[in-house]
């Protein structure tokens, strides 16, 4: 299982709207950047990511799971983008803020915080451990 970060701002599409769309997910659309879209190709079903809110809040509120593999954006009528499909598995008991990432050591070599404009990207296991103890999560899912 790989582990992932995907950033929204919440006035866009927030964690309450992702939580609304119950077991069969949304797609995470609208994703114009290269970078991004070659991540989310690399998703498989069952991997899990962070559900991060960029913007003022800066902040990872919850969890979310892969439910289809990389496929054609339905916003994109050029046919060069693609999104996974995302459902949301379980609140983070206590969200985690950017600073409190960027203050602990063991994440200095996060993406997130090396390249933060990126909106999806990888985690590593370990990071994934860190950030849902942080979390208040006392085993990570």
């Amino acid at each position: 299982m790989a582990y992932w970060l995907l950033k929204t701002e919440p006035d866009c599409w927030s964690w309450d709207q992702q939580k609304s769309e119950g077991a069969d997910g949304a797609e995470w659309d609208g994703v114009r950047n290269y970078q991004a879209r070659n991540v989310m190709r690399a998703m498989v079903r069952g991997d899990l990511g962070l559900f991060y809110h960029s913007g003022d809040e800066r902040r990872a509120v919850g969890i979310v799971k892969v439910v289809a593999e990389a496929h054609p954006d339905s916003t994109d009528g050029s046919g060069t983008w693609e999104c996974v499909d995302v459902a949301a598995v379980k609140d983070l008991p206590r969200p985690v803020t950017l600073a409190e990432i960027k203050a602990l050591p063991a994440l200095q070599d996060m993406v997130l915080v090396k390249n933060a404009r990126l909106s999806v990207q990888p985690i590593s296991a370990q990071e994934w451990s860190i950030i849902c103890r942080m979390g208040g999560l006392t085993k990570a899912p």
